[in-house]
């Protein structure tokens, strides 16, 4: 799956477009997104909000793990958080551990514009038969979304 591809497939992700997650780049068994810190991203204690965190993760997660066009959905994650951020950018990069089988795992690291560690993601997909939905660009009319 090429960058293109990831960002017309995920565009239906709306929660991570909620949040103003962005694709940064997608290859096979890999992705890197980005979130510019805003104001709405923090916590009580002017942090960013670790599910903010999380939600950056999982979109690189779930965009690196469909990659080879069979569908593959979480059947566990873990995320340790080793260091906040108040401003900037954070990046996301997800990449496969091994070979793609029915249960795939994935690392991703989680760091801000400097290469800082911001938060450690793992996680593991059981892949199903189906093939990776082919959805329309956002827009477009698609029955399954209404």
């Amino acid at each position: 799956m090429d960058t293109n591809t990831a960002k017309n497939i995920f565009a239906h992700d709306r929660y991570a477009a909620l949040t103003g997650i962005e694709i940064v780049e997608a290859g096979t068994g890999y992705c890197k997104t980005s979130l510019i810190i805003e104001d709405k991203h923090l916590n009580a204690a002017n942090v960013i909000q670790g599910g903010a965190v999380f939600t950056l993760a999982d979109l690189a997660f779930a965009v690196a793990s469909n990659s080879h066009g069979q569908l593959a959905l979480a059947l566990n994650v873990n995320i340790s958080f080793l260091s906040s951020k108040s401003t900037g950018t954070l990046y996301a990069t997800a990449t496969e551990v091994d070979e793609p089988k029915r249960i795939g795992a994935y690392d991703v690291l989680v760091t801000d514009e400097k290469g800082i560690i911001i938060a450690r993601f793992n996680g593991l997909v059981y892949r199903k038969k189906e093939k990776t939905p082919a959805l329309p660009l956002q827009g477009e009319n698609d029955s399954r979304l209404q």
